[in-house]
């Protein structure tokens, strides 16, 4: 049986999602190599959402947490629009 994962444990392996996207080296050219990046991106930003998604309506938690979730949601969001959508 799987270990319960706490929502402050949550919302760090999320961070930690989020700082593994930006460390991802940008390709150099064209083609595969950006399809490829784009992907791995939006996987690890998946991941992040799909961890928080439901700590904003799980009963029990503090308000700060909930609202804490909800940060993290915007920041998942405005880092995958940095990374994808560099211009």
């Amino acid at each position: 049986m799987s270990r319960l994962i706490t929502a402050a444990e949550r919302l760090e392996k999320a961070r930690q999602l989020m700082q593994t996207a930006r460390d991802l080296p940008i390709p150099e050219g064209m083609g595969w190599a950006d399809f490829s990046y784009a992907a791995e991106i939006k996987d690890l930003m998946r991941q992040g959402r799909e961890l928080i998604k439901f700590i904003p309506y799980t009963s029990g938690l503090t308000a700060e947490t909930k609202d804490e979730a909800k940060l993290v949601a915007q920041e998942i969001d405005r880092t995958e629009k940095e990374l994808l959508h560099r211009g």
